[in-house]
């Protein structure tokens, strides 16, 4: 999480970013499909993708309309622009409530009364004043929905977040091991989480998306975990192209898939984890000792160490047969 750090005054004053900035238009656009990840969590043997994920990269997709949208306003308006999507330090969703798309709910992001949580924000700086919409009102009431389901409680008080606690953080930009105390509370979430999104009481006003782009990849809706257990980097990179799943890369995404598979509590998957006890990546190898040591008998799991233990080098991964890593 250092870079939110390190660009810290450019979050806190657009000008900072683009020296021209006289107005800035903020954009949502509606991802929502009618599906709720928490159907997902009883079905051990399947993995959970956040719904944002499923479909092509959105990025990919709300540049190529920015990038249309903006060439209408050079077209008519007398000005210079940038914009941006989720790729440079811009506070969307305190702009966004400036502008009226939303508010900001207790889980952090912005919700809506005519999409729910379910939107990708984006945002156009021009050099031109621009009259500002009224600012949205917190809707949230008393519900604390959010917080109460949030699974390590990663919402540490309303409207705040510890992000290094939250599993959307956990499985997708924690680069290295992931800390033990989190593994059994991630469940079987591979990529992302949605609970305190799709938890919102808003979400049943929410209007259904229009953009093919956001219409979900059968195959990433319900993933069976032995299906992407056993990928190679190549594979990997072959199955997820043109999605936003392929930049946290193989071993990362392996790792996730090691997780769930131990928390699924079922030993068909013993045969799926033995070969990645020597997988060439240290955090492989690492979570696929935590996943055999969560589903096989202690004489079995013994029998593993016994052949593989005294060949290892790294020391987390050394330590993790030992059962040291807690």
């Amino acid at each position: 999480m250092d870079w939110l750090e390190k660009r810290t005054e450019q979050r806190a004053d657009p000008k900072k970013l683009w020296d021209k900035t006289k107005s800035i238009l903020i954009l949502g656009s509606n991802y929502h499909y009618n599906s709720n990840s928490l159907d997902l969590l009883k079905k051990k043997e399947k993995g959970i993708i956040s719904v944002y994920a499923r479909s092509r990269d959105y990025h990919l997709s709300i540049k190529k309309k920015l990038k249309k949208l903006s060439r209408w306003i050079l077209d008519t308006q007398n000005c210079e622009i940038k914009y941006f999507v989720d790729t440079a330090p811009v506070m969307e969703k305190p702009l966004a409530m400036q502008a009226g798309v939303g508010w900001q709910g207790k889980h952090t992001n912005i919700v809506s009364k005519e999409y729910g949580s379910w939107l990708f924000l984006s945002s156009i700086f021009l050099d031109i004043k621009l009259n500002a919409n009224s600012a949205s009102k917190d809707h949230c009431g008393s519900c604390s929905q959010c917080i109460d389901i949030c699974p390590t409680d990663a919402i540490i008080e309303p409207y705040k977040i510890d992000a290094k606690k939250c599993i959307s953080y956990l499985t997708i930009e924690h680069k290295s091991h992931i800390p033990n105390i989190y593994l059994k509370k991630i469940g079987n979430r591979i990529y992302g989480c949605d609970d305190c999104l799709a938890i919102c009481p808003w979400n049943k006003y929410a209007k259904k998306t229009t953009n093919i782009d956001f219409l979900p990849n059968d195959e990433l809706i319900e993933p069976t975990l032995s299906s992407l257990l056993c990928l190679t980097d190549e594979e990997f990179r072959q199955k997820f192209s043109g999605s936003s799943i392929k930049r946290i890369g193989r071993n990362r995404f392996v790792r996730n898939v090691l997780i769930a598979v131990g928390n699924s509590n079922n030993k068909i998957f013993i045969n799926n984890i033995l070969p990645l006890l020597t997988d060439s990546s240290e955090l492989v190898r690492a979570m696929a000792i935590w996943a055999l040591r969560q589903i096989a008998d202690t004489n079995d799991f013994e029998s593993q160490r016994k052949k593989y233990f005294y060949n290892e080098t790294d020391l987390h991964v050394k330590n993790e047969w030992n059962n040291l890593n807690n």
